[in-house]
């Protein structure tokens, strides 16, 4: 019995050393995905039209703003509180429409990069599954100091045979 128990004591901390850690670079297989590339010209696309709109916006608001200076020495009372009050309502709409462009973006970005990166991820979890590592990191979210090569495994290409497997 203690021979049993030494022998187990003796062969765990070598079970520890068994373990196989994986590294990956998540961006680089990001961009070499055909489909990733699409979507984020689509995003990069939506994003300009939404920056259009709000610079359009930001103009016309410049522009009635210097006019109403330029003419409001000749303006009574009342007429220059309703140009007051649409200039800020103009103001107004342009910054609650700077938030529902960011939010619609956001939702975009979600529904389209989403299926690509349940594809990422599925290949991850294939690869890990397949070569029995317990740990994968994310190579550039954490910025690791130093990987040793040794101890863990650079995956990235591993992945990106799997995602070709995957089409």
């Amino acid at each position: 019995m203690k021979k049993l128990i030494l022998m187990l004591m003796l062969c765990a901390p070598m079970s520890l050393f068994a373990q196989k850690f994986g590294h990956l670079d998540s961006q680089a297989l990001l961009q070499s995905l055909p489909e990733a590339t699409n979507v984020q010209k689509e995003l990069e696309a939506k994003g300009k039209e939404y920056e259009k709109q709000l610079t359009d916006m930001q103009t016309e608001l410049q522009r009635k703003a210097e006019e109403y200076d330029k003419t409001k020495s000749t303006m009574n009372a009342t007429k220059q509180a309703e140009t007051e009050k649409a200039l800020q309502d103009m103001y107004t709409k342009i910054q609650q429409t700077a938030q529902d462009n960011q939010k619609a973006f956001n939702e975009q970005q979600q529904q389209k990069l989403g299926p690509v990166l349940d594809k990422v991820r599925s290949a991850i979890e294939a690869v890990a599954k397949n070569g029995g590592y317990v740990y994968i990191m994310e190579k550039a979210a954490g910025q690791p100091l130093y990987v040793n090569e040794a101890i863990s495994k650079d995956i990235t290409a591993e992945v990106k045979a799997q995602l070709a497997k995957m089409k």
